[in-house]
């Protein structure tokens, strides 16, 4: 058994891919995950799923780029349980475009989910956590946090800053760990919001050896099962068949 039983975990983006798959295999190690999303049906689908299997899991719709509804759901997971173990800052976007497409409104929206939603699910949930004296934030960052590349930009910018805030959250912290996941290419929702056709086909032609999401997955039960004095700080996946 992991070092994960009867840990409250909420979760971000996991209506899909990544956050999804991740929650099933925390409840299935003994965890309870409250699962965050826009997309409630969906939500309500999964934690169905969840309960059938006799282990316990509860939904709320959040906007992560919201503050004030980013707070309403890490405290609706406090209400609930009674504490909060584990932050998992997922969510994200990735409308990945050439810089002279000059399409601002998305790097916009890239900055207001990748970042602010990451600051957000900290900011709900770092006084919980020093209050009850620990917890864990786990970000997920990116491969492009490392690499940048064409079309890559703006989205590397962000994840960078992903990986800033969760170093200098992590230097600051004495009893909360701070993980870092840095995903390579996953076979998952993320890059449907792109609108340039070119750069859409370019990124199928990369999926063709994409990771599943549950290698992300397994990276974050690693993580979450380590002793409390033990801090994964950063893990990075990636296919064998990833160049960068």
């Amino acid at each position: 058994m992991f070092h994960v039983e009867n840990k409250v975990i909420a979760i971000t983006g996991a209506s899909s891919g990544i956050g999804e798959v991740t929650a099933k295999l925390l409840a299935q190690n003994g965890a309870t995950v409250v699962l965050g999303a826009r997309r409630t049906q969906k939500l309500e689908k999964i934690v169905e799923e969840i309960r059938k299997q006799g282990n316990t899991a509860e939904f709320k719709a959040v906007d992560v780029a919201n503050r004030e509804d980013m707070k309403a759901f890490i405290h609706f997971a406090l209400d609930k349980f009674g504490r909060v173990d584990v932050i998992f800052n997922n969510a994200g976007v990735m409308p990945l475009s050439l810089m002279n497409a000059l399409k601002v409104e998305e790097w916009d929206n890239m900055i207001n989910v990748n970042i602010h939603g990451v600051l957000n699910g900290i900011a709900a949930g770092l006084p919980i956590m020093e209050a009850q004296g620990g917890g864990q934030f786990i970000n997920t960052a990116s491969i492009a946090a490392h690499v940048v590349g064409p079309t890559t930009a703006v989205y590397s910018a962000t994840k960078y800053a992903v990986w800033a805030i969760s170093e200098g959250l992590r230097q600051e912290s004495k009893n909360i760990r701070v993980t870092i996941i840095s995903p390579g290419v996953v076979e998952t929702e993320l890059g449907t919001e792109i609108t340039d056709d070119s750069v859409k086909s370019g990124l199928k032609e990369l999926r063709k050896t994409a990771l599943n999401p549950d290698a992300i997955a397994q990276a974050v039960l690693y993580a979450v099962s380590q002793p409390d004095d033990v801090d994964i700080n950063e893990v990075i996946v990636r296919s064998t068949a990833s160049s960068s």
